[in-house]
């Protein structure tokens, strides 16, 4: 962790977080130290877990925390674009919303360790995305996300009992009103209309012998001692996730407590599962009354039997078929359910008595109530144990989808590690827009390079020759290499800048914007920040002559700090008699077959290139017809 702790008047100082919502957050997170941990790994879920967070403004807090650093870095509209689309870039590659957000927050540093460390990550993970089944992966990368936080279920049939003042006050101190009413020094009668009382005793004042509805638990238990569900409801409500889980740690062949975790669930539904005693015994009356009927149909009655029947309603042998039937009954009832009772009345059908069978269904709940409520204890203390190593899984599967989204994207465009040095080279560099053509179509890769020595050069040639996109993928490369992401080039050196400005072609100025356009950009060359400054085409701000010797001024400058310039223009003849500086030129070598540009689109060091015009009509006019083909021919007579 940094030196620096966040608290609550840095959080204060975000549009929006007043006092309240600042103490909710510290409160929520656990302190101080907890939100600055988390905003170094920039935790946006775990933050959004924090009532009235949106993931919108849980990825605000963090960047304000961090210090908003891309605008420090990026400056002018051009620059901005660039990381936007880089980033767009990479977002389809997330499969959780952890990582989504993580590539949202990922920004240009200028920590060369941290560049350094984070840029190996990212190679490592391209190398991990050629072997993986990265389809299967995805698949089930989507379903991930962080494990909900279930809220307390109160259940008001159910209560828990104290007989102290300070029992009292440390169970309110847990949370545990939250689930259930908490008592002390009830009446006996107040008890009797709880299914189920947890008795937290100490010095047991109450009489609670014979109680069939009563728990014991001694004073000072644990929480899930007392209500088992404060951690089970956790494992309960995120099953299907951690299935989910289990099914692609194997699938990376990871080590897992997940399996163990999983069983002790299934043993727990298992132990859940209790006898509907009104279902059996009517089952097995609906049996024993077929076996009435069957056998009283087979009794041949003699003359004083029948006698006896219309005398008494019964005979010996109807009272044996009974007896033998309802015997059977009983027996089959205590093997099925554990208890000895009979709630059979004769008769045909048989009734059932009332009274018997709630006093049945009263000692199976007894019976079953203390076994389930020590199996879930037992569950929950073995659960309990394993929830560090499960959160600590579930990160590494976040973070996994993080890396591997940044892995997939730098195999998608063929992304390379960069060295960290004081200079820019580049050797086969291409525009991150044209990488996936590249495979189709005929695109030509560039070499480039600025050193201490030759920090400023003007770009010169062909119209629509590739200057723009050269500018942008040297800018592109810079971005990414302090994204801690690998570049667009077979070959790459890569110097830490502060800043990166990238100005493109402007319409010709009014007096106050161009006075405007000056303070601004004399502030940028005046600062003792290392800057990447990008130029293209920017001499419309004024007359040709002015323009000349701003610019020739700005280079002066520029080539006695520790900045980088390349500037795109058409007049670096004029700017070279003003001050020495580096020319590369990018020429057009004429037309193909097919009336299309040839160009070298790598600059040639030190030559100034000519501009197309007369190429470029030419191949207007090869592609035009009629009245348009007449004007570009009368055209191209006058550059004869």
């Amino acid at each position: 962790m940094s030196n620096t702790i966040f608290g609550r008047e840095d959080l204060k100082k975000i549009k929006g977080i007043g006092d309240k919502l600042a103490d909710k957050i510290l409160e929520g997170l656990g302190g101080e130290e907890e939100l600055t941990r988390l905003v170094e790994n920039r935790e946006v879920d775990r933050l959004t877990q924090i009532d009235g967070i949106s993931q919108r403004k849980a990825i605000e807090i963090i960047n304000s925390l961090l210090g908003d650093p891309t605008p420090h870095f990026l400056k002018g509209e051009g620059a901005q674009r660039l990381y936007e689309d880089i980033i767009d870039k990479i977002l389809p590659y997330a499969n959780t919303q952890y990582s989504h957000n993580r590539i949202l927050l990922l920004h240009p540093r200028k920590d060369p360790e941290w560049i350094k460390k984070h840029i190996q990550m990212v190679i490592d993970s391209k190398k991990t995305v050629q072997k993986l089944p990265i389809k299967q992966i995805r698949k089930l990368l989507k379903k991930i996300k962080t494990p909900k936080e279930p809220k307390p279920k109160f259940n008001p049939a159910r209560a828990i009992l104290t007989e102290k003042e300070e029992e009292y006050e440390r169970l309110i101190k847990m949370g545990l009103n939250r689930y259930h009413p908490i008592l002390i020094k009830p009446n006996l009668t107040e008890l009797k209309e709880y299914e189920l009382i947890i008795y937290v005793y100490s010095d047991g004042l109450f009489e609670v012998e014979g109680a069939h509805n009563i728990i014991m638990v001694h004073s000072g238990a644990e929480k899930h001692q007392i209500i088992p569900e404060t951690v089970l409801d956790y494992f309960k409500e995120n099953k299907k996730l951690l299935k989910n889980l289990l099914t692609l740690r194997r699938l990376l062949g990871w080590e897992t407590v997940l399996e163990e975790i999983m069983n002790i669930l299934e043993e727990l539904e298992e132990s859940e599962e209790t006898q509907d005693i009104d279902k059996i015994v009517n089952t097995i009356k609906s049996e024993a009354d077929e076996k009435l009927e069957k056998l009283i149909k087979k009794i041949k009655l003699k003359g004083e039997e029948i006698l006896n029947l219309l005398d008494d309603g019964t005979t010996k042998k109807i009272d044996k078929i009974f007896e033998k039937v309802i015997k059977e009954a009983k027996e089959k009832l205590k093997n099925e359910t554990g208890i000895d009772f009979n709630p059979y009345i004769r008769s045909y059908p048989l009734k059932i008595d009332e009274k018997e069978l709630k006093r049945a269904e009263q000692i199976k709940f007894s019976k079953e109530i203390t076994k389930t409520f020590d199996k879930k204890v037992e569950a929950a203390e073995r659960l309990s144990k394993l929830k560090t190593q499960l959160e600590k899984e579930i990160k590494e599967i976040l973070e996994f989808d993080y890396k591997l989204a940044l892995g997939c994207f730098a195999a998608k465009y063929k992304l390379q590690k960069p060295q960290i040095t004081n200079k820019i080279k580049l050797k086969k560099a291409l525009h991150l827009n044209l990488i996936p053509k590249e495979d189709k179509e005929n695109i030509q890769r560039i070499d480039y390079k600025l050193d201490n020595k030759e920090n400023v050069s003007l770009l010169t040639g062909a119209n629509s020759g590739g200057k723009t996109t050269l500018l942008e993928t040297i800018a592109q490369t810079i971005i990414l290499a302090q994204m801690g992401l690998p570049v667009p080039a077979k070959e790459a050196q890569i110097k830490i800048f502060d800043e990166i400005h990238l100005h493109s072609k402007e319409k010709t100025l009014n007096a106050g914007e161009f006075e405007t356009f000056l303070k601004r950009f004399t502030s940028t060359i005046i600062s003792k920040k290392q800057k990447l400054i990008l130029l293209d085409e920017i001499e419309a701000i004024t007359e040709l002559e002015a323009a000349v010797k701003i610019l020739s001024t700005f280079i002066e400058l520029i080539k006695n700090s520790k900045s980088y310039a390349i500037i795109v223009t058409h007049m670096a003849r004029e700017i070279t008699k003003e001050v020495n500086v580096r020319i590369d030129g990018i020429e057009a070598k004429g037309l193909d077959e097919n009336y299309n540009l040839i160009v070298n689109r790598t600059p040639k060091m030190n030559y100034l290139a000519k501009s197309t015009p007369e190429l470029i009509l030419k191949m207007l006019h090869q592609k035009s017809n009629g009245k348009t083909k007449e004007i570009y021919a009368k055209i191209l007579e006058k550059f004869k």
